[in-house]
């Protein structure tokens, strides 16, 4: 399959998964879009990064930073509390497929496959939890130094 129809395939998908999220979890109809275009930046940043040969954590970390930088900016146009655009952007992010292997070899005995997966699972929420306080910290240092000029 040719790069930019998997480019395409990609980023649509990641924006309706966003979305739909967005309206399970029931945020403002207004924040919709672009809380579908957070987790699509971040997705297509980290889809992007791995195809390229990074590793799946330095990925999580710089999609994790995209996702709070750009809620911070969403939140900005729109007027409205960021985390509005942050938790649903980062939900593409979340290793769920990991987690559930995890568990199920947890449950099936396979002990040494599930600690090395719980452990795999760990490292990617991290990267993406510091990734986010990194944009987070960004963010705070930007508006300061804003103020002071």
């Amino acid at each position: 399959m040719n790069y930019f129809v998997k480019l395409i395939i990609q980023v649509v998908l990641s924006y309706v998964g966003t979305a739909g999220f967005g309206l399970i979890i029931n945020i403002p109809k207004r924040a919709l879009n672009l809380a579908g275009w957070s987790g699509a930046l971040g997705w297509m940043t980290y889809w992007v990064l791995f195809e390229a040969g990074s590793g799946r954590m330095f990925a999580n970390l710089v999609a994790g930073i995209i996702v709070g930088i750009g809620g911070i900016i969403f939140s900005h146009i729109k007027r409205m509390p960021v985390i509005l655009f942050n938790i649903p952007g980062l939900v593409p992010l979340v290793p769920g497929a990991t987690a559930y292997q995890a568990v199920s070899s947890l449950v099936l005995g396979n002990f040494d496959q599930a600690i090395a997966l719980l452990v795999k699972v760990s490292m990617v929420a991290g990267s993406i939890a510091t990734g986010f306080m990194i944009a987070q910290i960004i963010g705070e240092w930007y508006y300061k130094t804003q103020l002071k000029l």
